[in-house]
């Protein structure tokens, strides 16, 4: 009797566990994307986002929507992924060809909106998602990214238009959810953390706080005591591709700031440790990102291909949801692509797929939230499914037999 309660006790730690959902974001300056050298920068992208593979992707400098459409069907969908994109714009603050962009996996999120804020400069992108989770109906997770490109160069002058551009950010704060989870990102060509756009980011008097999640102020051009948190100049000399800044790494340009709700809020928080100049190995100070000596946790492989793909590295940051993060009509593989759902949605019916042909029979449990086991059956020889349809609304576990194979979650919705 101790041995059958200890089971259903681990058993309960396991499903308890697996309610603390990750989602990856990345912004990347794509450098003039996708006619600036090389070519088949496409593939370079797609090895580098193979690579991290994230769930929300935001760029800037992309210049047409026949370079987005190769991000989305050649960078990120070549292999059946399931990302979408927002439309492109024109940007419409002046005659400049870069815009920004968001891709997004449609299995995880919805749109909800989008909102074009002119600049003096270039335009702000607000883009708009709600998470797909168990109680998105009555209790949602709403995200708010805004992707902006701020002014470049020193002087006061360039100082004063990258503040009328975060300006135009946060007078929208105004006019939003003073509870809204807000994150906003981009190459932000700040020097220093003394510069008026900086500042204005994160005046605690707006009305959404931001903050910068790995809090590290200070000078940052030029300075090695920041070597870690640098994102600009991949390369020392751009000479051989035709666009782009060289002097090696010395610059934090590249930026993802969060409402400060998100360092706190287990609906929605921001996942301590998880911001990083990615492909920087924190010891390529003044150097090519991709130089022998840079080693690190970064590869030699992956540093070559963010050399050739950008004079900028991309930021990554991780959320973290106590909410169930529903993966609507996907086909999920869980171990060795042994076992895995058909649909992970379900009205009626779960009906189980196979790699390869399973040893039968195979005894199949169905558990809910709490570790109670509502369902106990057996699948024979032509039978993968299982009826469900007597089950309340809600997220499911489902263990079988197969050794090695892992529990597996459903959402039933009728």
């Amino acid at each position: 009797m101790i041995k059958k309660i200890l089971v259903v006790v681990a058993f309960f730690i396991t499903v308890s566990g697996m309610s603390q959902e990750t989602i990856k974001t990345m912004f990347y300056n794509l450098l003039e994307y996708p006619t600036a050298a090389p070519s088949g920068r496409d593939q370079i992208l797609k090895s580098i986002l193979d690579v991290y593979e994230p769930d929300v992707f935001m760029v800037c400098e992309l210049e047409s929507p026949e370079g987005a459409d190769s991000i989305l069907n050649v960078s990120l969908n070549s292999d059946g992924e399931e990302y979408s994109a927002f439309p492109f714009f024109d940007n419409t603050s002046s005659e400049a060809d870069l815009q920004n962009l968001l891709f997004y996996r449609s299995n995880m999120f919805t749109v909800e909106t989008s909102q074009i804020i002119s600049t003096t400069v270039r335009d702000i992108n607000r883009y708009q998602l709600k998470l797909n989770t168990e109680d998105a109906g009555t209790d949602p997770v709403i995200i708010d990214f805004f992707v902006t490109h701020l002014k470049s160069s020193q002087g006061s002058a360039n100082e004063n238009l990258r503040l009328d551009m975060v300006t135009a950010f946060t007078d929208v704060l105004e006019t939003i959810d003073p509870n809204s989870y807000v994150i906003f990102t981009g190459d932000l060509n700040l020097y220093d953390a003394e510069e008026p756009a900086y500042l204005e980011l994160l005046d605690p008097t707006n009305a959404i706080k931001m903050v910068d999640p790995i809090d590290t102020p200070g000078d940052w051009h030029n300075n090695i005591d920041f070597q870690n948190l640098h994102t600009q100049s991949t390369r020392q000399s751009s000479g051989g591709f035709g666009a782009g800044a060289g002097g090696g790494m010395d610059d934090r340009f590249d930026f993802i700031l969060v409402s400060e709700n998100m360092l706190t809020d287990p609906k929605l928080q921001y996942s301590p440790g998880s911001y990083k100049a990615y492909g920087n190995n924190g010891n390529c100070y003044d150097n090519d990102v991709n130089a022998a000596e840079c080693t690190g946790e970064f590869q030699q492989s992956l540093r070559n291909q963010l050399y050739n793909m950008s004079d900028h590295l991309p930021v990554i940051m991780q959320l973290q949801t106590d909410q169930n993060i529903i993966l609507a009509n996907e086909d999920v593989t869980y171990f060795q692509n042994t076992i895995r759902l058909e649909k992970t949605i379900i009205s009626t019916e779960v009906r189980l797929e196979f790699s390869q042909q399973p040893i039968l029979p195979i005894s199949v449990e169905v558990y809910n939230t709490i570790g109670q086991k509502l369902i106990e059956t057996t699948l024979t020889t032509g039978n993968k499914s299982i009826n469900v349809s007597g089950l309340s609304n809600g997220i499911y576990y489902i263990k079988t037999s197969i050794s090695n194979s892992q529990t597996l979650k459903f959402l039933k919705a009728s």
